[in-house]
């Protein structure tokens, strides 16, 4: 990552930043956004229903203020910000949006995943692209580096097969990863300019399986906390996503897609011609868990490449995943959490933020005022700590 030259840089920060203390009711009303309400209101998990009864409107009322037939007064703009917590200035009108709908998010488990979690999810990774713009207006990111990605840069000419195992082989070679185990697949993946995000437990969009989108000038891949007590689930995650970015346009919530991108981290992470020669002619318990250390996948997934390669019979499977159930609490099948694992964690963010706050003087606080959030989300999608004493009254 390098810092804008000069003349970019100054024309950038020349913007003058939102003063969220004296941008009044008025102001907001006069320069509201709709879609700002709607992002709200999906970021905080609730229905119109809801606000309506927290700000003392009807839910048709609240409907018309997101359509934009209607304006909220004036007096009721302060209590829409506090009931979705959010600054009155993020109902402003003029700052980059990055709008997504279901159909440019790869949802891992889609028919259990509720409407309200979805749009969640969705706000989230708008979120997650805002702040990327607003670092980026500052520091110079890795280029998308993704064959055939229709968001952002596009390199001509280069274009993966839709054979998920294909296209698998085609990107190891493509990015020179070699025919060994892929390392520090987190950080190849943010190097290749694509946005990696670990929400927090607390985050709305940690309840959510992973999930990704290309539907945005950068593709983003979240890797929700679910998978991260294990380091080779969350790897085989972030590779599953991957292979949707590569493979999937749009969204469709088909099972289909989810196989392919199954079928695409699992040679991504574990080329045949390379691990099929390992494997012995019977399953060796002992065996797979030292392919497991070496080749950054899990036990589970191993065993199920036996099945792929065709090594063994569908009985013999089923009875090593029993096998494998009766084990998995003894020393050598115990998981690693990924945050034992820096290669894992993404960091571009961070960072990217580190760096402008060096070189420019970025500070939370002006991000947060030219993002119109509250200095607390800013740290929280940035992974930062707010380490001063909280107050408690006994």
């Amino acid at each position: 990552m390098q810092i804008l030259p000069k003349t970019m840089k100054d024309n950038q920060l020349s913007l003058p930043g939102l003063d969220q203390g004296r941008i009044t009711p008025k102001a907001v009303w006069e320069g509201f956004d709709p879609s700002r309400l709607t992002q709200a209101r999906h970021l905080a998990g609730m229905t119109k229903k809801d606000i309506a009864a927290g700000i003392g409107v009807s839910p048709a009322a609240v409907g018309q203020y997101e359509t934009g037939s209607t304006r909220p007064r004036p007096d009721l703009i302060p209590r829409l910000a506090e009931v979705l917590d959010v600054p009155i200035t993020f109902f402003l009108a003029g700052r980059p949006h990055g709008k997504l709908d279901s159909s440019m998010a790869h949802f891992r488990t889609l028919r259990s995943t509720s409407g309200v979690q979805r749009n969640k999810a969705l706000g989230f990774t708008e979120q997650v692209w805002e702040l990327t713009y607003a670092l980026e207006k500052r520091v110079q990111l890795p280029s998308v580096d993704l064959p055939g990605f229709s968001g952002g840069e596009v390199h001509p000419g280069i274009e993966l097969s839709r054979d998920p195992v294909e296209a698998a082989i085609q990107l190891r070679k493509y990015w020179d990863l070699g025919e060994g185990p892929v390392r520090h697949l987190v950080r190849q993946m943010e190097s290749r300019g694509i946005v990696v995000v670990t929400p927090g437990p607390d985050e709305s969009a940690a309840k959510t399986d992973a999930f990704s989108s290309g539907g945005l000038p950068r593709p983003i891949a979240i890797l929700t906390p679910n998978r991260s007590d294990n380091v080779y689930r969350h790897r085989f995650s972030a590779a599953h996503e991957l292979g949707h970015l590569v493979l999937h346009a749009v969204a469709t919530g088909e099972i289909q897609q989810e196989r392919e991108a199954n079928m695409f981290a699992a040679e991504f992470l574990t080329p045949r011609t390379s691990l099929q020669p390992l494997l012995s002619p019977r399953i060796d318990f002992a065996q797979l868990v030292a392919l497991q250390k070496t080749w950054g996948v899990s036990v589970n997934s191993l065993i199920y490449r036996y099945r792929d390669f065709g090594l063994v019979s569908d009985a013999t499977i089923s009875r090593a995943y029993q096998r494998l159930s009766s084990l998995e609490h003894l020393p050598g099948f115990l998981p690693d959490p990924a945050s034992s694992y820096p290669g894992e964690q993404p960091t571009m963010l961070h960072k990217a933020f580190e760096l402008a706050e060096k070189h420019v003087g970025l500070t939370i606080t002006r991000l947060a005022s030219e993002l119109a959030w509250k200095p607390n989300r800013v740290r929280q999608l940035l992974g930062i700590d707010d380490t001063r004493p909280v107050l408690r009254i006994v």
